[in-house]
């Protein structure tokens, strides 16, 4: 039999399957990648309507504070809007240096060092540091940066069930003593809202020679004062490798991972998505050095955060929602069935609320949720209408009863 007469898979195929979204926006209900046509404030615009924004990570609202958007501006005079060019070669300005330095002080370790995405910061410094004999162990809950980057190490990943010390443990008593072992847990977890119990983990760390990276993604800018989970217990000491991203309270783009010096060294030499990535332009490096400045010298911004998620989180459990084990201003309303999850979404849309729909695989199945999450610049006034508009939808949809 001739190759023309055997029968061809097109690797396109699955493209043409794939049915679900195109579904859902025929029918109006497709809750991803809605376009806005303002700043995304507590605010945004779409098309002619305002819509209260509570599904954003904007926790301290500095994406439009004035001293971080004039600090971008000037960069962009001084430096144009591009380095052309990765950091390894000659894309690295003084601007990189010395918002690295800022933030090895502020995170309390002797170095870091800055990636052009969040996501590349956990498959760079992941796939450095795990190599072929080693193990890298991950919560089942971490996120999908982290997964990643442990598929692209050449080490073995072993995982753990969520926040289960036990479960950590038994991983751990299975590896052999002579393998090098990396633990990587989220320091709160987007989904969810939940703290790693990061005392426990270092102490089964230490206990079978393991290091611990804790991804402070949603931590920094929100627990202890902005510093992060590990200073959120005083453990800071106890904490190998601090990453993270620009992306939400430092109102930019980008990440970073903090740690000693020789270890941020060997990142900085062998990260592939730092080395063969464009670095990151300055006027995004000027904007993280203007929110450090902020979330450094006017601590009111952590506090309110804090004081409109502990309103919110209140309000949701007097109206009846389910908002599992929320320990932050990420607050989950869980309403696990798939259906009725983007129904939710939709009708509060259209009601004048903005949420996230999150649907398996990005929630394990039966835990489909309505993520939601606080910034310090809500007011009272725009709270008290979302409660309003979630108890209204949510009677009218049988989601409260």
């Amino acid at each position: 039999m001739t190759i023309s007469e055997q029968t061809k898979v097109d690797i396109f195929e699955k493209t043409h399957a794939f049915t679900r979204a195109r579904e859902a926006q025929a029918m109006g209900i497709y809750p991803f990648f809605v376009p806005f046509d303002d700043a995304e404030g507590t605010i945004v615009r779409y098309g002619d309507r305002e819509i209260i924004m509570i599904g954003s990570n904007n926790y301290l609202g500095l994406t439009t504070h004035p001293k971080v958007r004039e600090a971008a501006i000037e960069a962009i005079r001084q430096y144009g809007t591009s380095c052309t060019g990765s950091r390894f070669m000659n894309g690295t300005l003084s601007l990189h240096i010395e918002l690295e330095e800022r933030l090895a002080a502020f995170f309390d370790k002797e170095a870091a060092l800055i990636f052009s995405t969040g996501f590349q910061t956990n498959l760079g410094t992941i796939a450095a540091i795990v190599g072929r004999d080693d193990v890298v162990i991950t919560d089942k809950e971490d996120h999908a940066s982290i997964v990643d980057g442990c598929r692209l190490a050449y080490g073995e990943m072993m995982r753990f069930k969520h926040s289960d010390m036990a479960d950590l443990e038994r991983v751990l008593k299975k590896i052999d003593h002579q393998r090098g072992k990396l633990i990587i847990v989220d320091g709160v977890y987007s989904m969810g809202g939940d703290i790693a119990p990061l005392p426990e983990i270092a102490e089964l760390a230490k206990k079978y020679g393991a290091r611990v990276m804790v991804d402070d993604a949603h931590s920094v800018g929100v627990l202890a004062q902005g510093h992060g989970t590990s200073a959120h217990f005083g453990i800071t000491d106890e904490i190998d490798l601090i990453g993270g991203t620009f992306s939400k309270s430092f109102a930019s783009i980008g990440g970073f991972v903090a740690g000693d010096d020789q270890v941020i060294h060997y990142i900085q030499h062998f990260a592939r998505a730092l080395i063969f990535s464009a670095s990151l332009p300055a006027p995004n490096v000027a904007a993280v050095l203007a929110a450090l400045d902020i979330i450094e010298n006017e601590p009111e911004y952590v506090q309110r955060v804090w004081d409109n998620g502990d309103f919110m989180k209140k309000g949701l459990q007097q109206l009846g929602f389910d908002i599992g084990n929320s320990e932050t201003p990420i607050i989950p309303i869980i309403i696990r069935d798939e259906g009725m999850t983007i129904m939710f979404w939709k009708a509060l849309f259209d009601a004048g609320l903005f949420t996230n729909a999150v649907i398996p695989p990005g929630v394990p199945p039966n835990m489909s949720l309505l993520r939601t999450s606080y910034m310090a610049t809500h007011t009272t006034e725009q709270l008290e209408r979302a409660l309003d508009i979630l108890d209204t939808v949510g009677h009218q949809l049988g989601v409260l009863s």
